[in-house]
């Protein structure tokens, strides 16, 4: 999933989804004459939009029957799409019938849910939908995430495709390009749903600077466990730890990379390698959680852990104002409530 860590030890496509340690290309071709659609405002004028790869999405008409990866259908929704999104890919329920956190505000009964775990995507669902756009983001060059290799040649030609970077950068960048996206696609970047989370995502931003400087000192660990092993993640990276980093906070920064340099893998005997006042923990269904970490002895040795130091972390962002927002917001409380440990 996501840039992050995995959850268990996998194959390379599956540790991917689980876990997120997928090779970024660099953003390129996302300035904003490029990311606009011609006719933007003129749903029956041609439309057109440069993506990260970088190309040039073009039709003769703006897309209304958006197919999503369900993360960056909610972001859409977040900028003020709705109706447009008619199927998404992706986990987007739990097993309990409830609503994944990454699918944020979008109305899950209301779009055709092409696949709910990672390698699964109906084609023939997805060609009775008529699709004329699909979104998703983009990890690795070139790839489309939870498109599924084996099945992708007969996915992507039925519609034109675009694809947002969400690693190596910052992650202001994928949301600002979520937003010119959306309005290309006719969202009214202006409207008071927009601009409130906007609003909401600086003062919280802000809100993490004056907490570190409140605080200083406080290093922090964004991490994940497995069964087998204990992730943490590389803050160089990660965009929502970039952009943490950039705010001020200290991240603990992993010596020994895996493949894609997203994160160190540690067995548990060496869980306590980097010093942490503060525990980011990873809190997918697919990582384990405080409750089954007890039974780790180095877990529970830990100093953030003994001290009652660990949030719960969303590995997964959601790239839109709305969606980080929140992240931003627990972030602080977190700093500004730790101890120096280390």
């Amino acid at each position: 999933m996501s840039e992050h860590l995995p959850a268990r030890r996998l194959s390379r496509r599956g540790l991917l989804a689980v876990g997120g340690a997928a090779v970024a290309a660099a953003l390129v071709g996302c300035g904003r004459d490029d990311a606009t659609g011609t006719n933007g405002d003129n749903a029956s004028g041609p439309w057109s939009f440069t993506d990260d790869r970088p190309e040039k999405v073009a039709a003769d008409a703006r897309p209304e029957r958006v197919v999503a990866f369900t993360g960056s259908a909610a972001a859409l929704v977040d900028f003020g799409l709705g109706r447009e999104i008619v199927g998404v890919f992706g986990e987007t329920k739990k097993a309990d019938g409830s609503v994944e956190p990454q699918a944020g505000d979008l109305d899950v009964e209301s779009v055709e849910i092409l696949g709910n775990v990672w390698g699964e995507f109906s084609v023939e669902k997805y060609a009775a939908l008529r699709p004329e756009l699909l979104v998703t983001h983009m990890y690795d060059p070139g790839a489309y995430w939870y498109v599924p290799d084996e099945s992708k040649d007969q996915i992507l030609p039925l519609a034109p495709v675009v694809t947002i970077t969400t690693a190596r950068v910052p992650m202001t960048k994928p949301i600002e390009r979520y937003a010119q996206l959306a309005e290309s696609l006719g969202a009214d970047l202006s409207a008071p749903k927009v601009t409130d989370a906007k609003a909401r995502f600086e003062a919280a931003a802000e809100a993490v600077r004056e907490a570190v400087a409140a605080n200083p000192g406080i290093k922090v660990m964004a991490a994940s466990g497995s069964p087998d092993l204990f992730y943490v993640s590389n803050p160089k990276i990660s965009t929502d730890l970039m952009y943490f980093a950039e705010l001020g906070v200290d991240i603990v920064v992993p010596t020994k990379l895996e493949a894609g340099d997203y994160f160190e893998a540690l067995s548990w005997e060496n869980a306590g390698k980097f010093p942490a006042d503060l525990i980011l923990l990873d809190n997918r269904g697919t990582a384990l959680q405080p409750t089954d970490l007890a039974a780790k002895p180095t877990w529970k040795q830990l100093p953030a852990v003994q001290a009652g130091q660990v949030t719960p972390w969303d590995a997964v962002p959601r790239f839109s104002y709305a969606g980080a927002a929140p992240l931003l917001e627990n972030l602080a409380k977190a700093i500004r409530g730790a101890k120096k440990l280390t």
